[in-house]
C-alpha cells in the first residue's frame, strides 16, 4: 500500500515585486513508502589484490510486480571480512571504498529499474554467514542520490533485511539464493505556481481602487 505525504518548502530566494512574468515557481515534496520483496542471488568474490579480507559483492534482485515499475535492481559494493569464528563470517559493505581504506577505485552503487522509471543509491549493509546453519542474514540501508521518470529528482532512502540459503553442494563461487524486503521511502520535488509581488501588488491596487470608491460615494450620498 503507497501512503504519501507531501510538506511545502519555501523557495530559497524570494521576490518582493516581479518584473515581466507574475508568476513564481513554489517546490512541494511528495514522500512515497512502499515495501518489495525480491528474489535475489547473492555473488562475493575475494579481491586479496585489493587487501586482506577484502570482497566484491554483487546482488540482484528480480520480482513480478513493485510500485513505480521497480522489477528488478542490482547493487554492488566493496566489502570486508570483519570477524570469523570456526562456524561464521561477518562482513560490513559500502558502495564507498574510502570506508575499508581503498584509494584509487571506483564508487559502486545501486539501481533500481525496470522501465522508464529507476532509483539510484550508494549501499551500507551487513550480513552474517552462518555455515552451521547454512544461512546467509544481512541488511542495511541504501541513500538514494537520484532517479528518472516519475522519480526524476529523487532522494530519499531504501532499509532492507536479506535472508539466503546456502548449498552445501555448490561449487566455490556460485551465487546464493536468497529473498530481500525492501523498504522504500523515496521523496520527489513538484512544481506548483505561486503569485509573485507583482500579483500582490495588482490585488493591492485594486483593493485600494474599490475603498477609494466606496469613500467617494459616501461623501456623495451625504452632501446629497
Amino acid at each position: 500500500m503507497l501512503r504519501f505525504n507531501t510538506a511545502w518548502i519555501l523557495p530559497i530566494t524570494l521576490t518582493a515585486i516581479g518584473f515581466g512574468s507574475n508568476v513564481e515557481t513554489a517546490y512541494a515534496q511528495t514522500t512515497t513508502i512502499f515495501d518489495v520483496k525480491y528474489n535475489t542471488l547473492l555473488t562475493l568474490v575475494p579481491r586479496s589484490d585489493l587487501g586482506e579480507g577484502i570482497f566484491r559483492a554483487t546482488i540482484t534482485g528480480d520480482t513480478s510486480d513493485a510500485a513505480f515499475g521497480l522489477t528488478k535492481f542490482e547493487s554492488n559494493t566493496y566489502g570486508k571480512l570483519v570477524e570469523a569464528t570456526p562456524t561464521t563470517q561477518s562482513f560490513e559493505f559500502n558502495a564507498n571504498p574510502a570506508q575499508f581504506g581503498l584509494k584509487d577505485l571506483p564508487m559502486l552503487g545501486d539501481r533500481y529499474l525496470g522501465g522508464s522509471n529507476e532509483l539510484f543509491g550508494k549501499a551500507n549493509d551487513r550480513a552474517k554467514v552462518d555455515f552451521a546453519a547454512g544461512t546467509v542474514a544481512g541488511g542495511g540501508t541504501i541513500t538514494l542520490t537520484k532517479g528518472t521518470g516519475l522519480l526524476e529528482n529523487a532522494s530519499g532512502q531504501i532499509t532492507f533485511t536479506q535472508q539466503d540459503k546456502l548449498d552445501p553442494t555448490a561449487p566455490p563461487g556460485t551465487p546464493v539464493k536468497g529473498e530481500a524486503i525492501l523498504k522504500f521511502s523515496v521523496t520527489t520535488p513538484r512544481s506548483v505556481p505561486e503569485p509573485t509581488g507583482t500579483t500582490s501588488l495588482i490585488g493591492i491596487g485594486v483593493t485600494g481602487a474599490v475603498l477609494m470608491l466606496k469613500r467617494h460615494h459616501r461623501k456623495g450620498s451625504i452632501g446629497g
